[in-house]
């Protein structure tokens, strides 16, 4: 278990993380990263972009 970034509730991360995995917070919604996985390290998750076939 870890701390959402956002606001501070604890977050459920399974076993076996991967850096790069998101996991949403339960209490306010946000998207996580897993930033570090040893001790895991979340941070929150990039917004995706338009591409527009670029």
């Amino acid at each position: 278990m870890t701390e959402c970034t956002e606001c501070g509730a604890d977050v459920t991360v399974h076993d076996d993380p991967m850096i790069g995995e998101i996991v949403d917070c339960t209490t306010c919604g946000a998207e996580l990263e897993v930033i570090e996985v040893d001790p895991v390290v979340l941070d929150v998750a990039p917004e995706l972009e338009e591409d527009w076939g670029e």
